[in-house]
């Protein structure tokens, strides 16, 4: 059902959530967003568990940075009550309250972003963007021809890379080495990339394309009562974290620490 659910009604509805769940600060409600979220993403997205922890891995060691660094340097207020004190390291509950929910915060807004993106068709969010949202086709377009060029690149890149290693150019082993290969394959790259973008401006020219808002699109992507249903569930979830959060007296309990 989200991977139907249109691209800038889903968009609208993960930015509304982040905003509200950035307004509190306590441990608890981050924590049971993320939890709900991930339930959301895979009852009601096609995501692959394996591909969904794999992005979401580099988030969880950011998050655990984040928390070290924070109980490295904390914000200590005279009243703070002492956990551990060693060497130049002390550890306060607030400030330990206080680096969990800095730490979940960037979980929960990872999360939640992962949703959006594994289940989200660029180009039907380009297309919904013209559409919902009167972004120019001028602008979207362009991103869609940059995003359909990428790959190519990839590929010129390892035609440019073998022939330099048919041609006894050899493998870099120093870092000036390296440094020169990415200077020989750069100018390369560039004029292949130019080149490519001329072709699909001709192209887009030849067939009239002149980049006005009013057009006719082959693929119309509307807004239905579903979406709508999805929105409101991706939006509950932050009201459901504080909810439980308020429940289970965190919300008076943290703001009573700070």
């Amino acid at each position: 059902m989200l991977n139907n659910m249109n691209p800038s009604l889903k968009a609208f509805s993960i930015l509304v959530s982040i905003v509200i769940l950035s307004v509190f600060f306590d441990p608890v409600t981050p924590m049971i967003s993320i939890l709900l979220t991930i339930t959301v993403t895979f009852v009601f997205g096609k995501v692959s568990f394996k591909r969904w922890i794999l992005l979401f891995s580099p988030f969880v060691f950011m998050g655990i940075v984040y928390v070290w660094s924070s109980l490295l340097f904390p914000r200590t207020a005279p009243g703070d009550t002492l956990i551990l004190q060693w060497h130049f390291i002390s550890i306060t509950s607030e400030g330990l309250l206080r680096s969990f929910a800095l730490g979940l915060r960037i979980l929960s807004f990872a999360s939640l972003s992962l949703l959006f993106v594994l289940t989200t068709n660029p180009i039907s969010f380009l297309h919904s963007l013209m559409q919902q949202c009167r972004l120019s086709p001028k602008i979207a377009y362009s991103i869609m021809a940059g995003y359909q060029i990428l790959p190519l690149i990839k590929e010129e890149f390892e035609i440019i890379r073998n022939a330099h290693r048919v041609r006894g150019a050899g493998r870099s082993r120093t870092f000036m080495d390296k440094f020169r290969q990415v200077r020989e394959f750069t100018i390369p790259l560039l004029a292949s990339g130019i080149r490519k973008a001329e072709r699909t401006a001709t192209a887009m020219e030849s067939k009239g394309f002149t980049g006005e808002k009013n057009r006719d699109f082959y693929h119309v992507i509307t807004i239905t009562k579903i979406d709508w249903l999805l929105c409101c569930l991706l939006v509950s979830i932050v009201f459901i974290s504080v909810y439980i959060s308020f429940l289970l007296g965190s919300l008076n309990f943290y703001n009573g620490q700070l």
